[in-house]
C-alpha cells in the first residue's frame, strides 16, 4: 500500500469517527431522555409516583442538566422539587463502570418528608421490590463487607470534587412535630467544602458550621461540625434523650481490600458533650472531652472493632475490643454472637476518678485517690446458647487509698447517721441509724436464727465476698436475656445497702455504675465493717408499708421484741423482704400462710440445720401453721375485711435486686 492509499484510509477513518461523534453529539439529548424515560416509567408504575421535569438535556458530552424536576407520590404531598441541577461526570470512569462526579451545580432543592395520621409521602421507600425485577437475595449470600464496600463506592463516587449548592431545604414533619434544615450555600472547591446550616426543630433554632475535605483517590473523608451547645435533632422526640456538644470532628478512611473484607480506620472527637436520658441518669451527664480512634474490619458475616482502637474520656484511655457475628448455619436461622472485652494494665487511680463525668457519679465528685488500678472485662454471648454466656469483671488495686472523700463521706455507715426512706421518689421517713433511735436494734440483740434466715434468703456468703457475686450477676444476665427484660439484678446485701443509703431509687445505668464503684471502695478499703453493714441492713430494711427495721417488723407482725421471735417467725420475716408491701399475698383470707410458702420454709430450715443453728429434727418439724399474726398486721386484715377490700394476688416475678 502506497502513501496515497494510507492517507486516504486515514482520512476515511477520521471522517467516520467525526461522523459518529457528530451523530452521538446531536442525539445525546434524545438518548438521555429515552433512558431516563424508561427508568422514570418503571419507578412511577412500581411505587405510584408522578415524576415530571421541564427540561432534561446534555451540556457537552459530560454534563447532565435537569430543570423543574418534581416527584409526587400518588395522593400525597410533594416529596421533591428541584429548580435546576447540572452534574458533570467522569466519562472514562463511567465507561469503566464507575461513577465519578466531578462538579455539581444545584439551585433550590427541596425535600419534604411528611407524615400525617399514620400516612407518609415516603412510605414507598420501604416497600419490597418486585420479585420479577429484583429477586430476593438468599440469606446465605448476604455479605456485610460487600454492602459496606458498595456504599463507600457510592459515597466517594457521588460526592463531587467541585460544586455550588444553593438553597438546599430538608423538611420533616410528623403530625405536629417538625424539623427543618436549610443550607443557604454549600461551596465545594478542590474536594474541600464548607457551609452553614440553619436548623429549626419545633421552637428550637440553631446555626451549625460545617467544613471538611473529601479525597476519593485516597478513600478519605474529614468533617468538622461546630456550634455553641449544638443540640442533635430527633433525639428527644424519638428516644426521649437530649444530646448537646460544642464540636464534633470525624475522620474516616478505607483501606484497600476486596469484597471479602472492608477495613475502616478513623477517629471521632467530641468536646463539650452533654447527654441526658432518664435511663442513663436523672441529671445531665457532662463530658469535657471524648475521643474514639477506631479500626473496624467488616467481613462477610461479622463486624470487628480491633483492640488497636482507643477510647478516651477526659484523662482516662483504654483499648476496647468488640465483635458482632451473624454466622450462617445450615438448616437453621442465623443467630448473633457478641463479644466485648477490655484489659487495662496498671495505671494511676486518679486517672479514673478525675475523669468521672460530672452528673453521673454525684457522690464521688471531688474524690481524691492515690495508687494504681488495673481492670479486666469480658462479655461473650452466643444467643443460640445463652447458658454458655461468659461474664468477667475485675477492678484490682495496688497501693490504693482514698486521700479525700468527694461529695459524700463513704464511711458514714460506720457511725450513727441519718437515713431517709423514699416512696415513689419522695422522702417519707427520716431516722437515725444508731443508739439515739428508740427502735434501733444492735446486731448482738438480733436472734442468730433471724440473721441467718435473712442471709440465706438474700446473700448467703455476705461475710465472705467483697461486695459482688460474679456467678449471681452472670445468672441474672442469662435470665434477663431469655425473658428479654430486666427481671433479676443479682444484687448482694452490700449492693442493696449502697443503693439505699447513698443513692436514689431510680433504676438507670448511672445508678448501677455508681453503686458498683461505691461498693468496691467501701469493701476494698474496709470503710465500714461487715458486722456494722449487716446491722445497718437489718435496721433500715423495709418489712411492710412504712415499717422499717427489725424492731418495727417484730412488733408489727407478732407484737414481740426481736429476741422473742420463733424459728417460723424468723423465716417468715426473711421471706417478705423482697416484696414487703405485698405481705398480705402470703396469707389466705382467714390469715393463714398459703401452702405455696411451705417449700420456702423447708429450704431455709434445711440451710439453718446445715449451719448448725438448729437440729435436723427441728428443721423437719418446721410448720407454717405456727406463723400467727398479731398486733398491727392482724388489725390491718380486720380493717380490710370491714372495708370489703380484696388483696389481689401478686403474679409478678420476684426480683432478686433486693429493693427494700
Amino acid at each position: 500500500m502506497n502513501k496515497k492509499h494510507v492517507k486516504v484510509a486515514a482520512a476515511s477513518i477520521l471522517l467516520l469517527f467525526l461522523l459518529v461523534a457528530a451523530v452521538a453529539f446531536l442525539s445525546r439529548g434524545n438518548l438521555l431522555r429515552h433512558v431516563a424515560g424508561k427508568h422514570m416509567a418503571r419507578l412511577e408504575q412500581r411505587y405510584g409516583l408522578d415524576i415530571n421535569y421541564e427540561k432534561l438535556h446534555m451540556k457537552g458530552f459530560r454534563t447532565i442538566a435537569v430543570e423543574g424536576l418534581t416527584i409526587v407520590p400518588a395522593g400525597r404531598d410533594t416529596l421533591l422539587s428541584l429548580q435546576s441541577l447540572d452534574v458533570r461526570i467522569g466519562l472514562w470512569a463511567l465507561l469503566g463502570g464507575n461513577i465519578n462526579v466531578r462538579h455539581v451545580g444545584m439551585d433550590e432543592l427541596s425535600l419534604r418528608f411528611i407524615k400525617q395520621d399514620g400516612k407518609a409521602n415516603y412510605d414507598f421507600l420501604f416497600l419490597p421490590s418486585s420479585k420479577d425485577s429484583q429477586p430476593e437475595v438468599p440469606k446465605a449470600e448476604r455479605n456485610y463487607a460487600r454492602r459496606v464496600n458498595t456504599l463507600l463506592d457510592l459515597l466517594f463516587g457521588l460526592l463531587p470534587g467541585n460544586g455550588e449548592l444553593n438553597n438546599l431545604h430538608i423538611y420533616e414533619r410528623n403530625d405536629s412535630n417538625f424539623v427543618a434544615f436549610h443550607i443557604p450555600q454549600l461551596h465545594i472547591s478542590d474536594r474541600r467544602f464548607q457551609s452553614q446550616m440553619l436548623i429549626q426543630e419545633d421552637s428550637l433554632r440553631q446555626q451549625w458550621n460545617i467544613s471538611g475535605e473529601l479525597n476519593p483517590s485516597d478513600r478519605r473523608l474529614h468533617a468538622t461540625l461546630t456550634a455553641p451547645q449544638l443540640t442533635v435533632p430527633y433525639i428527644r422526640r424519638r428516644f426521649g434523650a437530649e444530646v448537646q456538644f460544642d464540636s464534633l470532628t470525624c475522620r474516616l478512611s478505607q483501606e484497600k481490600s476486596d469484597n471479602s473484607l472492608a477495613c475502616l480506620v478513623g477517629e471521632a472527637e467530641v468536646r463539650g458533650l452533654h447527654v441526658y436520658h432518664k435511663r442513663l441518669s436523672t441529671d445531665k451527664i457532662n463530658l469535657d472531652h471524648g475521643q474514639l480512634r477506631f479500626h473496624v474490619d467488616v467481613a462477610s458475616q461479622s463486624v470487628e472493632l480491633d483492640s488497636a482502637s482507643l477510647v478516651r474520656f477526659n484523662a482516662l484511655t483504654f483499648h476496647p475490643y468488640m465483635r458482632i457475628e451473624h454466622p450462617q448455619q445450615s438448616g437453621a436461622e442465623p443467630t448473633w454472637h457478641f463479644t466485648a472485652s477490655v484489659d487495662k494494665p496498671w495505671f494511676p487511680a486518679e486517672e479514673l476518678f478525675s475523669s468521672l463525668p460530672k452528673g453521673l457519679f454525684e457522690n464521688l465528685e471531688g474524690i481524691r485517690t492515690e495508687g494504681e488500678l488495673a481492670y479486666h472485662f469480658l462479655l461473650d454471648v452466643d444467643f443460640a446458647q445463652l447458658d454458655s454466656l461468659r461474664l468477667e469483671s475485675e477492678l484490682k488495686s495496688r497501693n490504693f487509698r482514698i486521700r479525700q472523700f468527694g461529695h459524700t463521706p463513704l464511711n458514714k455507715m460506720s457511725d450513727e447517721f441519718e437515713y431517709t426512706a423514699y416512696e415513689d421518689g419522695r422522702p417519707v421517713r427520716t431516722f437515725p441509724v444508731g443508739p439515739s433511735w428508740e427502735h434501733f436494734t444492735p446486731l448482738a440483740e438480733v436472734p442468730d436464727l433471724l440473721q441467718m434466715s435473712v442471709m440465706q434468703s438474700e446473700d448467703g456468703t455476705f461475710f465472705y465476698h467483697h461486695g459482688f457475686l460474679p456467678d449471681a450477676l452472670r445468672e441474672a444476665l442469662i435470665h434477663d436475656l431469655k425473658v428479654r427484660k430486666f427481671a433479676r439484678g443479682g444484687s448482694t446485701i452490700s449492693m442493696q445497702l449502697v443503693k439505699n443509703v447513698f443513692l436514689t431509687r431510680n433504676k438507670n445505668i448511672a445508678r448501677k455504675l455508681e453503686e458498683a464503684l461505691i461498693v468496691w471502695l467501701i469493701e476494698g478499703q474496709h470503710l465500714t465493717s461487715k458486722e456494722r453493714m449487716y446491722e445497718v441492713y437489718l435496721n433500715i430494711a423495709e418489712w411492710g408499708p412504712l415499717i422499717y427495721g427489725i424492731h418495727e417488723a417484730a412488733d408489727f407482725y407478732f407484737d414481740k421484741r426481736p429476741s422473742q421471735l420463733s424459728l417460723e417467725e424468723c423465716i417468715f420475716l426473711a421471706s417478705i423482704i423482697p416484696k414487703p408491701k405485698h405481705y398480705k399475698n402470703s396469707f389466705t383470707p382467714d390469715r393463714r400462710l398459703r401452702d405455696s410458702q411451705e417449700g420456702y420454709f423447708r429450704l431455709i430450715a434445711e440451710r439453718l440445720a446445715k449451719k448448725g443453728l438448729i437440729s435436723e429434727e427441728q428443721a423437719a418439724k418446721v410448720d407454717i401453721a405456727n406463723v400467727t399474726l398479731r398486733g398491727a398486721a392482724l388489725a390491718s386484715f380486720h380493717a380490710q375485711a370491714e372495708e370489703g377490700e380484696e388483696e389481689v394476688p401478686d403474679q409478678t416475678e420476684t426480683e432478686t435486686d433486693g429493693d427494700f
